[in-house]
């Protein structure tokens, strides 16, 4: 695909929306997954060409998501029992081509991606047409009935994982969660932060994780969130024309905070 405008580079996030956050033991977790920007995006369907894991999961049981090809929304099944669950999904690799160069430094610098540009420069690769190959990994916390467990590292490449439930825990002092990246935390690294309040209105803001990639997201009552973080990786070029410079890797989590 050709990037063609700013607001598209900046806001091509890929998340998992649940129609609801929160159901009763005998109802289905339902959600869409869906790439756009500040909660607003297409639904796509499900397609198994588009990912290597779908699952949800709660503590060591999990459950691959089964279903017909062209589904929407991807996701509608009941879980076994109630507890935290957790909706997992990682895409297949996607490419795209920065048409110009300013969209290629300007998403680098949106999303905080230190050294990329000069790394860039240095390989003495061109400025035109940029190419970058990218993948997803998303993760979405439900509660069903007491909504009792935790999140956990399921050895996704790169993944954000919450370090409370948000449906039973005291989040006063906000939402704490690790980032990681091929099972080590990633130090003093951008984590955006997308909120959605009752009536729609989104805000976005950014934080930054500590020595052991930690940060407290603050939350509010009634709130729905989108965390994402990327990892930028050079990739080995030999024929400039057909391959990818970079690697993204993008991962994300969405939950509601309940009223």
């Amino acid at each position: 695909m050709t990037l063609a405008s700013t607001s598209f580079v900046f806001g091509h996030e890929f998340w998992i929306s649940p129609v609801q956050y929160s159901v009763t033991t005998d109802e289905s977790i339902v959600a869409d997954l869906r790439v756009g920007q500040n909660f607003k995006g297409g639904a796509y369907a499900y397609i198994p060409n588009n990912f290597v894991r779908f699952e949800i999961a709660n503590g060591d049981e999990a459950i691959s998501v089964e279903g017909r090809i062209g589904d929407r929304p991807a996701l509608n099944m009941v879980p076994p029992h109630e507890g935290l669950w957790v909706v997992v999904h990682e895409t297949t690799d996607n490419k795209l081509t920065y048409r110009d160069w300013e969209l290629f430094t300007g998403f680098v610098e949106h999303k905080d991606l230190t050294g990329t540009v000069e790394a860039h420069l240095t390989r003495n690769l061109s400025k035109v047409g940029v190419k970058e190959t990218y993948r997803r990994f998303a993760k979405s916390l439900i509660a069903v009935g007491t909504a009792a467990g935790a999140d956990q590292d399921f050895g996704m490449r790169t993944e954000i994982i919450a370090e409370a439930n948000p449906y039973v825990d005291d989040l006063s002092a906000g939402f704490p969660v690790r980032v990681m990246f091929e099972g080590a935390p990633r130090r003093d690294v951008q984590l955006e932060v997308f909120e959605k309040d009752p009536s729609g209105e989104v805000t976005v803001s950014t934080l930054r994780t500590d020595e052991e990639g930690r940060v407290h997201v603050p939350v509010q009552k009634g709130h729905e969130y989108n965390l994402d973080a990327v990892v930028m990786l050079p990739l080995e070029v030999q024929d400039p024309e057909t391959d990818p410079a970079w690697q993204s890797l993008w991962a994300g989590m969405t939950f509601k905070v309940l009223d």
